[in-house]
């Protein structure tokens, strides 16, 4: 079952993606985060309202209280997914989505590295093929002719801190999912994030850089990046917390959202050397394959 929440996670993800990069075409990065924190807030707020109140008892969307020790391990876990989602959306809104979809895909790269180093975790032959074809695959994308080495490097440093502190994310989810139901982490980190990022927009020229100001122009499409967002984390989450879940795999297949954006950016968008990339597309779709058969 995880591993089918992992891939319902990584389609979401690829429209996530999308919706990122045609709400960031032309506007405000700091105005489409704060947006996209505040919407997320209002999905989740009404969850722990509920839970509060006794409308929601027991089930998957109920929300516990929780002590604070765990209070401040969620409020980690905004910060870290804020400084990620903040170098990632600046890259996206200055680079091709299929070029910043496969630097993104490298995170798995990380993750298994400290998921073998930290959680003793294990990857069998089959497990170990699929991670080999789907790093050698993005690394590929990245050198096609608009790829990393022909935009400037400045993007490219955001996209891959982005990726960075998107690991470590992934293996502190881990680590939260061991103590902390998802639905909570989904729940409380979204508020966290939302007060967060309206401390960092009302002291913006101290905190924020100004490329990643202008002005905002409302899009329907901004409303999607939560709404996508969400969907896909509580997969995600859902997929971490059941047994025998391996971190370094799910985030792996997690990453195949880059098929997805791929798509977008290819049919919708019309980026540029969409052929050139297409064989190493499909040879990360043949990578995940082998992931499902070590996972079975």
């Amino acid at each position: 079952m995880w591993l089918a929440l992992a891939f319902l996670s990584a389609t979401l993800l690829g429209c996530y993606d999308f919706f990122k990069k045609v709400s960031l075409k032309d506007n405000s990065v700091v105005g489409v985060l704060l947006l996209n924190t505040l919407f997320s807030l209002l999905f989740f707020a009404p969850i722990i309202i509920l839970s509060r109140t006794g409308y929601i008892e027991g089930g998957a969307l109920f929300v516990r209280e929780l002590s604070l020790q765990e209070h401040f391990l969620l409020q980690v876990k905004a910060i870290i997914v804020l400084l990620s989602w903040m170098f990632g959306y600046v890259g996206l809104k200055h680079l091709p989505i299929t070029i910043v979809a496969p630097i993104q895909a490298t995170r798995p790269v990380i993750v298994l590295i400290g998921a073998v180093l930290f959680l003793g975790e294990g990857l069998n032959v089959y497990q170990w093929i699929g991670v080999v074809i789907v790093i050698i695959s993005v690394f590929n994308i990245a050198k096609t002719e608009d790829g990393v080495y022909r935009v400037s490097a400045r993007w490219v440093v955001f996209v891959l801190l982005s990726a960075l502190f998107g690991a470590i994310s992934a293996l502190y989810d881990k680590y939260l999912m061991n103590s902390i139901e998802p639905i909570a982490v989904q729940s409380w980190f979204n508020v966290y994030q939302c007060i967060i990022m309206c401390v960092l927009v009302a002291n913006t020229k101290i905190f924020l850089p100004k490329y990643s100001g202008g002005a905002l122009h409302w899009r329907f499409s901004i409303l999607m990046i939560p709404l996508f967002l969400g969907m896909a984390d509580y997969c995600y989450y859902s997929a971490l917390a059941q047994e025998g879940a391996f971190i370094a795999v799910v985030s792996m297949i997690r990453r195949g959202s880059v098929v997805v954006s791929f798509l977008f950016g290819a049919f919708l968008l019309r980026e540029k050397n969409i052929m050139a990339k297409a064989v190493d597309v499909i040879l990360i779709i043949i990578g995940l394959f082998f992931l499902y058969l070590g996972s079975r």
